[in-house]
């Protein structure tokens, strides 16, 4: 036999370098994209959490400061956990994709072997490939020309699909390669993840026992009303001083806020956790003045400003976290406290509707603190809103 028909047989017969696998459905690039969203958000969110946990150093000992160095840490850990899972959804996307791929070639593959198993079925009806079994006569010369010819062409074709195929074996190959650099990384993710995991759960069982421990101390409890007293007044002064900064430039709302009084939209959709006024805390049993509502809603909500208005801080402050305050003009702010993470900066505009931000965690459960403040004079907001916290 010809040697070039028993390349031809190896190429058609060989079997393929990867084993067969089902065919996937292929990932959609919209979940890649939501995944490297996702993983920024959760970037920033970690970036404000050590920012929190670098300030608390900057901050009077105390019972609330400790508290709150418990609960970041137990914090920057889920964030992690949850980071290493987002990884872990990345490579198993990617492994997909990969698979996804393989199918697609195999397919490729089998249809020029297919192609070129019927060129040389039909070349062999013809003769001996390469060495032309008849001779001319000339009566025939212009028969033999145009025969030559054709099987001229489909030798050029053969070696095109040969090509093909060979490259595409290689594409292959290529492919297993990066599938198993990627379960590789999949498997680390996963370890790393169970390390997380693990982390959480003392973190968790830590935060437990010192609010365990918090509950049956009476001093401890009075110390907690103090500091939270104190922290409400260092806010109030904090505020004193952003307006008389903002005098100057003060937002220039287009409606006055006083106007939509009764007509606010609510921040975050949720339920009345805490109503405006003084408490007994449940937990610690201490009385504090609820300088607004407090707010259960998801973890990682959208909080929206209520109204047009100028950033004037967004960033971590004491036990409130990481807090955004928009001045609407002619005295007027609203404060969201306890946030997730932050999403402006000061000095930046924002429109009613808006996202500052999402529902951060406290010690009670997810919540968003809301607050209306005349000056530094706060409001009870359900009396602003359209729709009141029930």
């Amino acid at each position: 036999m010809n040697l070039r028909w028993v390349f031809l047989l190896l190429i058609l017969g060989a079997p393929s370098i990867l084993g067969h696998s089902q065919t996937t459905q292929p990932p959609s690039s919209t979940d890649s994209a939501q995944l490297k969203q996702r993983l920024a958000a959760l970037q920033s969110r970690m970036a404000q959490v050590d920012q929190q946990m670098e300030s608390l150093k900057k901050r009077r000992k105390g019972v609330m400061v400790e508290l709150q160095g418990i609960s970041l840490q137990r914090d920057r850990v889920r964030a992690q956990l949850d980071g290493a899972r987002l990884k872990q959804d990345q490579a198993q996307l990617e492994a997909q994709q990969i698979t996804s791929e393989q199918v697609k070639i195999r397919g490729e593959i089998d249809k020029l072997r297919k192609d070129l198993r019927k060129q040389i079925r039909l070349i062999q009806a013809q003769g001996e490939l390469g060495d032309l079994a008849f001779l001319p006569d000339p009566s025939g010369f212009e028969s033999y020309l145009a025969k030559t010819r054709y099987l001229a062409w489909w030798r050029m074709q053969e070696r095109k699909r040969i090509n093909q195929i060979q490259r595409l074996q290689g594409d292959l190959a290529q492919r297993e390669n990066e599938l198993k650099t990627v379960l590789a990384r999949l498997a680390s993710e996963q370890q790393e993840a169970a390390q997380f995991q693990g982390g959480l759960a003392m973190n968790e069982e830590k935060l437990q026992t010192f609010l365990g421990a918090l509950q049956q101390d009476e001093k401890a409890q009075k110390q907690v009303q103090a500091e939270l007293a104190e922290e409400s007044i260092q806010l109030e002064r904090m505020l004193a001083n952003l307006l008389g900064k903002s005098k100057t430039e003060s937002f220039d709302a287009p409606v006055s806020f006083t106007s939509l009084r009764g007509d606010l939209p609510d921040p975050v959709e949720g339920s009345l956790a805490q109503g405006f006024g003084e408490h007994l805390h449940p937990r610690f049993h201490t009385k504090t003045f609820q300088s607004g509502l407090l707010i259960e809603a998801y973890i990682g909500s959208r909080v929206s400003v209520v109204a047009d208005g100028k950033v004037i801080l967004a960033e971590p402050y004491q036990s409130y976290g990481p807090i955004v305050i928009v001045d609407h003009g002619g005295g007027w702010f609203t404060l969201y406290t306890h946030l997730q993470g932050t999403a402006v900066s000061k000095g930046q505009t924002v429109r009613q509707g808006d996202t500052v931000g999402t529902v951060g965690e406290t010690l009670d459960g997810p919540r968003l603190g809301f607050e209306i403040r005349y000056q530094t004079k706060p409001e009870d907001p359900n009396k602003w809103l359209r729709k009141k916290y029930r």
